[in-house]
């Protein structure tokens, strides 16, 4: 399958005066033409982080200390090796220079990567009405005039299950789950060549949340969109996607297609994931959560990062870490307990 992203060994970090974050520690992935990733993992993992990175719009206090990102045969940055010695000037130059330019990089975003942010509260703005803020997409990357842009508006809010003449009002006259409806309305308005869904369900009822999973599959279907899923619903990935990313301290430590790592999961921390689902056949059993928090990215453990929290560690597992192990040509672990890699 011919790639349309490929993201290799990417390190991202935060530095304030009060801390240093290690958010991405070495995190490599790709997806082709046409295919849907999800990416699971809990609050903190680096999920949201890895999305901001796809589009370029990480905050001032980032620094990519490492790797590359390619979209389309297109270089969107490479910071291989580029290190956290560099002051904030020093490092917005070698990022252009390393990479496609901040204008070329508006082209892209909406048009070609869209992304569904996680808080629709803060995805729009408040001053412009719903149908303005779709509007621009289109006026912006398909050269639509004002009246033509503003009746499409209508019609993608139509889609997502918001009646059209809603489009002259206000996203504070809307309740939360109508505004990450209408944030996916502007995510979709462009039919993107990758769609980056940062939790686009979590606001919304059941009966929209079936809506909007099946307008996802109708645009992949129609216009071979690929799909970033990003989300703690295992439902919805199984549902949706045809591979899956399980990240955990920054790092992917098991990835494979959906079927081969849900039906044999390997890494400990994908086990106590779908542990932790209920079972609606058979016999009711009391779930068990994965003990611990999870790890701080301020003060990461030395070796396995999930090795304070795992109970089938071994020595090793507390000095060194391990490499990704290629268990199949659909299923891939990082994690020494594994048996059976290749």
């Amino acid at each position: 399958m011919e790639q349309l992203l490929e993201i290799k060994d990417l390190r991202v970090q935060f530095k304030t005066e009060r801390a240093t974050s290690n958010a991405l520690n070495g995190v490599t992935l790709s997806i082709g033409k046409g295919e849907s990733l999800g990416l699971v993992g809990e609050t903190g993992a680096g999920k949201t982080t890895t999305a901001l990175s796809i589009l370029r719009l990480l905050p001032d206090a980032a620094r990519i200390l490492d790797g590359s990102i390619t979209f389309d045969g297109q270089n969107v940055f490479d910071m291989t090796g580029a290190g956290n010695d560099l002051s904030s000037r020093q490092y917005k130059k070698l990022l252009e220079k390393q990479g496609i330019s901040e204008t070329e990089m508006r082209k892209i975003r909406g048009n070609k990567i869209a992304m569904i942010f996680q808080n629709p509260l803060t995805a729009l703005n408040p001053v412009f009405t719903v149908g303005e803020q779709i509007a621009m997409v289109l006026r912006v990357h398909r050269g639509m005039g004002k009246r033509e842009a503003m009746e499409y508006a209508g019609k993608l809010l139509e889609q997502v299950g918001i009646a059209s003449y809603r489009v002259k009002d206000y996203p504070g006259q809307f309740s939360g789950g109508m505004r990450q409806r209408v944030g996916i309305a502007a995510g979709i308005a462009c039919n993107p060549e990758l769609l980056i869904a940062d939790e686009p369900t979590t606001a919304l009822d059941v009966t929209i949340q079936a809506q909007i999973l099946e307008l996802m599959k109708q645009l992949q279907t129609q216009h071979k969109t690929s799909l970033l899923m990003i989300t703690h619903n295992l439902g919805i990935i199984s549902e949706l996607c045809q591979k899956v990313a399980v990240m955990y301290g920054g790092q992917i430590i098991e990835y494979g297609t959906v079927d081969a790592v849900f039906r044999d999961p390997l890494h400990p921390y994908t086990r106590g994931l779908l542990g932790a689902l209920p079972n609606l056949e058979g016999d009711r059993e009391r779930l068990v959560a994965i003990p611990g928090k999870i790890a701080d990215p301020q003060n990461l453990p030395n070796g396995c990062y999930f090795n304070p929290r795992c109970e089938h560690k071994c020595a090793v597992c507390e000095s060194k870490q391990p490499e990704m192990i290629k268990i199949s040509d659909d299923h891939f672990v990082a994690c020494f307990q594994a048996k059976g890699g290749v």
